[in-house]
């Protein structure tokens, strides 16, 4: 039995020996081939990324470099160019042409795909960074037509909001911002307009304006997003430019139109900043006097500190004035 059971076993071994050497030996001969498959499959991988990634390359550079209404004439041109009517040529120049127009046909159809993508792209973009109207303000009445308009930024200007960690955010108010609003309401059309969303902007206003001086309140979404900044657009208030005063601590930097800027000092918190009041008798006077166009009012006041640089202007102004009227009165003497 157990010489049975080993030939038996030994059977099974030869069987056994004999289909693994069986399936030893496809496995030799498959190896090679299965190896130059994966080098192949690993070089047309290679390839195809290597292209994708050019793809992209080229991509985002037009994108940088090139307005779409350029790449679109551009793309037009080319196609243009291929589909040009060959008459009296030769059979080998009509081949080539032929072969170069069935090379722009394929790039004319990725051109326009991303031509079309782009364009979505940027129109989408164009919704979230452009103003939300191109009327930011209603209608001035007619009785009003000749009135200035003070627009206001919100944080470092008249408030300053500041995070900690034992009570989080507190909002505080610049020192004078009272009475900078009471006595140039009388003279202006106040308006805030601020980067801030909406829902941090007008509770803000509310609590600091209860007697009303701020006529309107402007928020993030009636800024421009440009180069990572929310820039303010003047020609987008509804307002005759030359009549607008655009006041910040940054207003120079946000403005789009920085000739009616004027940049203040930033406020963070210091105690005795007289800013605000220290600017009321230059508006005051800009409110009286209504100059043709004040950007050209800002323009001479370029490089200096307004309050003290108007204060000196003042005093001059008015030692003119006093000469110029001992000089009447002695003119009126010696006619007399």
């Amino acid at each position: 039995m157990l010489a049975s059971m080993s030939s038996a076993n030994s059977a099974t071994a030869s069987s056994s020996a004999g289909a693994a050497a069986a399936a030893g030996g496809e496995e030799v001969a498959a190896g090679p081939t299965g190896k130059k498959d994966h080098v192949v499959r690993r070089v047309l991988k290679g390839g195809f990324y290597l292209v994708g990634v050019a793809a992209v390359g080229v991509s985002a550079y037009v994108t940088y470099a090139y307005p779409v209404d350029d790449v679109e004439k551009y793309v037009s041109s080319v196609k243009a160019s291929a589909s040009k009517a060959y008459d009296d040529v030769t059979l080998t120049e009509r081949m080539r042409r032929t072969l170069y127009s069935t090379s722009v046909s394929g790039f004319a159809k990725v051109a326009d795909f991303y031509v079309d993508v782009r364009r979505s792209i940027e129109d989408q973009v164009r919704g979230f960074s452009a103003p939300s109207t191109s009327k930011l303000l209603p209608d001035l009445a007619p009785q009003e037509k000749h009135i200035y308009t003070l627009v206001l930024d919100l944080n470092e200007t008249i408030v300053y909001s500041d995070w900690k960690r034992d009570r989080g955010w507190s909002t505080f108010k610049r020192p004078g911002v009272d009475a900078f609003l009471e006595q140039l309401a009388q003279y202006y059309e106040i308006v805030i307009y601020s980067d801030q969303l909406s829902f941090y902007v007008d509770p803000i206003v509310e609590r600091l304006d209860p007697k009303g001086c701020i006529r309107y309140r402007l928020s993030r979404d009636a800024t421009q997003y440009i180069n990572g900044k929310h820039m303010r657009d003047i020609s987008k208030l509804n307002r005759d430019p030359s009549r607008v005063i655009y006041i910040g601590g940054h207003a120079a930097e946000t403005a789009l139109q920085p000739e009616n800027a004027l940049t203040i000092k930033p406020w963070k918190l210091e105690a005795e900043d007289t800013t605000l009041l220290d600017h009321i008798p230059f508006l005051e006077y800009v409110a009286r006097n209504r100059p043709a166009d004040i950007r050209a009012v800002l323009a001479s006041y370029q490089g200096h500190d307004i309050p003290s640089e108007f204060r000196l202007r003042h005093k001059e102004y008015q030692k003119r004035m006093q000469e110029r009227k001992q000089q009447n009165r002695f003119l009126e003497g010696i006619n007399q």
